[in-house]
């Protein structure tokens, strides 16, 4: 399967080799990888060479490097995990303004919420009929906190409906890491709640009728609307 390295770019040939056999299928998840001293003389190349190269693609979440007598390179299923922790790490570490990150949402969002109502099934419906239920309860109670986890597993089923993996594992990562700007800009309090309740049963009606215009507009409407606020509150902090 593999051959020796072009002795001129030894590091990106061993990279390049393994990562075609496992895209390509010739390595199937769950493969282990020979072992590090027969790899080094089928790439020809030094122990210190190839541990890099490895280490490489394990960052690429191709494969997994497992310690001890029965460990190794591990080949693994090829998964969003890895980008979706980078936009992750993005969002989190203030990479992403507020203002860009609405820009993207009402973009991205409006569009993804118009898929996911045209595909929206009756079981899709329920699931989201349930969580607003969840999310009612939560502000009946005035809990704030649980009420913006049920927010971001809303969003994450959302993305879910569109059947499209990219869709996805966007809204995934956006909503798993959104929560830092409601915090440090627009706390939940009884009238926000509401205004997010009022917003998330609109767009579960517009669902059950598979009225994608409608829920398009809805979403994005909200997004606009509770991103001013924030923003607001940032231009009244900076003065």
């Amino acid at each position: 399967m593999f051959k020796k390295a072009k002795q001129s770019r030894v590091f990106q040939d061993v990279v390049e080799q393994i990562q075609d056999a496992i895209i390509n299928g010739k390595l199937s998840p769950g493969t282990k990888l020979p072992p590090e001293r027969e790899l080094k003389d089928r790439f020809n190349t030094s122990r210190g060479t190839l541990r890099e190269a490895l280490r490489v693609l394990e960052q690429k979440g191709l494969i997994e490097i497992k310690l001890g007598v029965s460990g190794g390179a591990i080949v693994k299923r090829i998964d969003a995990e890895p980008v979706v922790e980078s936009l992750a790490l993005l969002i989190r570490s203030g990479g992403v303004s507020l203002e860009h990150l609405a820009e993207f949402r009402i973009k991205i969002e409006g569009r993804l919420v118009e898929l996911a109502a045209t595909r929206a099934t009756k079981k899709d419906v329920k699931k989201l009929e349930a969580l607003f239920n969840q999310a009612k309860a939560c502000y009946e109670k005035n809990d704030w906190e649980n009420f913006l986890k049920i927010d971001e597993k809303v969003h994450t089923y959302i993305g879910t409906m569109t059947r499209n993996p990219v869709f996805q594992f966007v809204q995934k990562s956006v909503h798993d890491n959104i929560h830092r700007y409601y915090e440090e800009y627009l706390p939940m309090n009884k009238q926000r709640t509401l205004e997010n309740l009022t917003d998330f049963e609109k767009i579960i009606d517009a669902m059950k009728v598979n009225d994608a215009k409608a829920a398009s507009a809805i979403i994005m409407d909200h997004v606009k609307r509770f991103s001013d606020k924030m923003q607001e509150k940032i231009n009244g902090n900076s003065k």
